[in-house]
């Protein structure tokens, strides 16, 4: 098996530290509070370091890069057009909301962004979990809903890229005749959700199902949930998971970056971004607080909530919360743990984004190469 890696675009901003581009998250939070924590150490999302942070993924040979969506982040297509230009080779996994865009605008777009760039999109289907920011957009449909609604809408988005078109008349969207100017390849569909819902819509529309890094056997446990309910389908789907990494020359040098990482935490930064994220109706979410309590504990590795798997990003971060914290060999033998229950995709990211790359490429890749599980 030779596993597939995708590296992480921080469009909210970039840090050595855990708040220096946060998450969704309150906007202090997210800058690290006062001037004393940011000063020197913050990086604006502009474009000149993004073009960086591109660079050095295509450099690395990692496949893609996550570029997220929410109102934290520049706007992911922007952002991804632009870098086109900046590249030659790598793919961008556009982060999008079904219920904020027509299906058949996405598949105009997604059509033409596959011709300009040499088909080098992938899309990230973010079905939203989060109330107050769904209302910030308008939207008022419930979570339930919004996975129907993100079923039909890609059942039309998928049609609108053939021959015949959508013609479509559901629940949410009534459409005749939707499609691009010409027949494209239609981008590889990812999906992440650990609720009841996400379920039937990944069976039936979905190429990539993403998780957030829980321990291998939870993970696995939803890989039989969604291989079984594609099976029903007739479809098989491929598996991915989101992480962070910290991986270095020894297991002590990782962990020290965890402690320090740790220790930089304002208690009472902590506190809001957990406020804040308590509001959320992700089952996903919920999962990820509960591997870390809420609190900060002295020490990194009282939050291992796994051998070499760490919960503390999760304390002010939204969304993935771990990270796989280690040697490299250590770091890769988590790897191929996931990989050996079915994990084929892994979507990564490190503070800072232009150092930690390389970190995991020169010192990760080639004990997995070596073994067999990367190019």
């Amino acid at each position: 098996m030779s596993l597939t890696f995708h590296w992480f675009l921080p469009t909210t901003g970039d840090s050595r530290t855990l708040v220096g581009g946060g998450h969704s998250v309150p906007a202090d939070v997210a800058r690290g509070g006062g001037a004393e924590n940011t000063a020197g150490r913050y990086r604006e999302p502009d474009l000149d370091y993004l073009v960086d942070v591109a660079r050095t993924a295509e450099r690395l040979g990692f496949e893609g890069v996550l570029t997220p969506t929410g109102t934290p982040c520049e706007d992911a297509w922007v952002v991804a057009s632009a870098l086109l230009a900046h590249t030659s080779r790598l793919k961008f996994l556009i982060a999008l909301r079904p219920g904020l865009i027509s299906p058949t605008l996405l598949a105009q777009m997604s059509s033409t962004f596959q011709r300009v760039s040499g088909d080098r999109l992938l899309l990230n289907v973010v079905v939203g979990g989060d109330p107050s920011e769904q209302l910030r957009f308008g939207d008022r449909v419930t979570k339930d809903d919004r996975y129907r609604r993100a079923e039909e809408f890609l059942q039309v988005f998928r049609d609108a890229f053939t021959e015949a078109g959508s013609s479509f008349t559901g629940e949410h969207y009534d459409v005749e005749d939707a499609r691009t100017r010409q027949p494209g390849t239609v981008p590889p569909i990812y999906l992440g959700g650990s609720s009841a819902a996400a379920g039937p819509v990944t069976a039936r529309q979905v190429d990539t199902y993403l998780t957030w890094g829980e321990a291998p056997d939870a993970v696995a446990e939803k890989i039989a949930w969604i291989r079984k309910l594609a099976a029903d389908e007739g479809r098989e789907v491929r598996f991915g998971i989101r992480l962070h990494t910290i991986s270095r020359d020894t297991s002590e040098d990782a962990w020290a970056v965890a402690d320090r990482m740790l220790a930089e935490l304002d208690p009472t930064d902590v506190a809001k971004a957990q406020a804040a994220l308590a509001d959320s109706e992700s089952e996903g979410q919920r999962r990820m607080r509960e591997l870390h309590g809420g609190v900060a504990p002295t020490s990194a590795r009282s939050l291992e909530v796994h051998p070499g798997l760490w919960a503390g990003v999760g304390l002010v971060r939204s969304g993935a919360g771990t990270a796989l914290v280690g040697s490299h060999g250590e770091v890769a033998d988590l790897i191929g743990e996931y990989a050996d229950i079915g994990i084929e995709e892994f979507v990564l990211s490190g503070y800072p984004h232009v150092e930690e790359a390389y970190w995991f490429a020169e010192g990760v890749r080639p004990i997995l190469s070596a073994r067999g599980l990367a190019e």
